[in-house]
């Protein structure tokens, strides 16, 4: 085991496949000899050299438009985005061409690739280098959509990602690049990606959340166990497809549930598990499901601090499942 941080596992998990895989390619703005805006794809240029790990021009469309390419002609490749925000001139290929290439072909062809990109705000990177639009992604048949919480999650996911046959919208919070640290396993790490995981048992209220959310949530229960209330925090780690089963086995057991996310409120990821509850347990419940998200407002840079989640909003959150 190797003590890593979330960004070092990432380049941890493509220089795996690299060395496992040859039809593993990686590629974007940047990422050969820099290594990446943040450092993602440092050093993977002097291992595999430039046919392997390559710069393209400034081009989303042309970056995944090239992905797609590889793809159906059998290649493995690793496309990154600088920043989820700047991924949109590429939306008509990833939901138009790539989400589709399975379905359209009857099952003939497939899209094997991973579409790498930084999200969510905690930088001070404002509305255009903040944004948290997994919902868009998410909300298209065909696409699967992972967001790490940790290291060792960071690099099994992706090595997932990377072997699956199917195209992976592959989320990295950038708030915790560095900041979180954590054993990872070394050489092959897998971790499926339909399978959540509990990361802190609890009785008497579940908070679900994903991505840098997670350890906001872990030190929200910290505070909450100091006022008498035992928290259970859900990270479904894959948000599509997503484990239903560990959500509702948690709400059953605790009878409340709170949803965190960084996006806006409405129609954010968190709206669909929320429903997913109401349909399936709402026998179980004693208390509203409570979204505690980002709100309905471009992402601001002054005041990043009162948008996102934290751990006063998340308690309150907690508070409301309790005065039904």
């Amino acid at each position: 085991m190797a003590n890593m941080t979330l960004l070092g596992a990432v380049n941890d998990a493509m220089a795996t496949e690299m060395r496992n895989d040859d039809r593993v390619v990686v590629f974007g703005e940047d990422v050969g000899k820099k290594g990446g805006v943040f450092g993602a794809t440092v050093g993977l240029q002097d291992e595999f050299g430039t046919d392997r790990c390559f710069d393209t021009p400034l081009s989303e469309c042309g970056i995944i438009g090239t992905g797609i390419g590889m793809a159906v002609y059998g290649m493995r490749p690793v496309a990154e985005i600088q920043f989820l925000d700047f991924i949109y001139p590429a939306f008509d290929q990833i939901v138009s061409e790539a989400a589709k290439m399975r379905y359209r072909s009857g099952g003939e062809y497939t899209c094997p690739m991973v579409i790498r990109s930084p999200y969510g705000g905690g930088i001070r990177g404002g509305h255009y280098h903040s944004q948290s639009s997994e919902a868009y992604f998410c909300h298209t048949p065909g696409l699967k959509v992972v967001i790490p919480s940790t290291p060792a999650d960071a690099k099994g996911l992706l090595i997932a990602s990377i072997r699956d046959e199917d195209p992976v919208m592959f989320l990295e919070p950038k708030r915790i690049y560095r900041t979180v640290k954590g054993e990872v396993p070394e050489g092959e790490h897998v971790v499926p990606l339909s399978k959540g995981r509990v990361v802190r048992e609890g009785t008497d209220c579940t908070v679900v959340a994903y991505g840098a959310m997670v350890h906001i949530c872990e030190q929200a229960a910290e505070q909450a166990a100091k006022q008498g209330r035992n928290l259970e925090i859900v990270d479904p780690r894959t948000l599509v497809p997503l484990d239903e089963d560990i959500i509702l086995s948690s709400v059953k057991k605790t009878g409340r549930c709170v949803v965190v996310y960084e996006a806006p409120k409405t129609c954010g990821y968190g709206a669909e598990i929320a429903a997913l509850i109401a349909e399936q347990v709402i026998e179980y419940l004693e208390g509203p499901v409570v979204r505690v998200a980002g709100f309905d407002t471009p992402f601001p840079y002054a005041l990043e601090n009162l948008y996102m989640p934290d751990v006063r909003r998340i308690l309150e959150g907690v508070q409301r499942t309790f005065t039904w």
